[in-house]
C-alpha cells in the first residue's frame, strides 16, 4: 500500500512541475506576443494646402471649425464652415501667419444664443492647430 502511495505522490508533483512552465508562458502572455507582431505609430497624414479641394481640407480641417455653421449666408462667399477651413490651411502652410489674419474673412459679430463669434472659434482652432503641428513636427 505504501508504494502506490508513493507512486502516487511522485506522478502528481511531476504533473505539478510540468504545469509551472505552462503557466508561467501563459500568464507571460509569450505564447499570444509572438503573433501579433511589432506595433509601429503611424504619423499623421500630412495636412492638405489652400489649393486642395474642398472635400480633402474638410475632413483635414474640420474638426477645428466643428462650431462653425454651415448655412449660407447671404452677401458672403462660402459658409462661415467653409471659410474657416480654408483659414486652418492658410494657418497651416504659412507658420508665420497670425492667427488673426488668417480669420480675417469671418464675421465678428455675436450671434445670440451662441458662445463667441466665428472669428474668434477660428482663432481658437488656428491655436489647436498650431499646438499639434508642434506635436507631430
Amino acid at each position: 500500500m505504501r508504494t502506490r502511495l508513493k507512486i502516487a505522490l511522485l506522478l502528481t508533483s511531476l504533473l505539478a512541475l510540468a504545469a509551472v512552465p505552462a503557466l508561467a508562458l501563459a500568464h507571460s502572455g509569450g505564447a499570444t506576443a509572438s503573433r501579433e507582431g511589432p506595433s509601429y505609430e503611424t504619423a499623421p497624414p500630412p495636412l492638405p494646402g489652400p489649393g486642395a479641394g474642398q472635400a480633402e481640407k474638410a475632413r483635414a480641417y474640420g474638426r477645428y471649425c466643428k462650431g462653425q455653421s454651415k448655412k449660407h449666408v447671404k452677401g458672403q462667399a462660402g459658409t462661415p464652415f467653409s471659410q474657416c477651413v480654408t483659414a486652418m490651411a492658410r494657418a497651416a502652410t504659412n507658420k508665420k501667419l497670425p492667427a488673426q489674419k488668417a480669420c480675417s474673412g469671418l464675421s465678428k459679430e455675436h450671434v445670440k444664443g451662441q458662445k463667441g463669434t466665428s472669428f474668434s472659434h477660428c482663432v481658437v482652432g488656428v491655436g489647436e492647430l498650431r499646438k499639434q503641428q508642434q506635436r507631430v513636427g
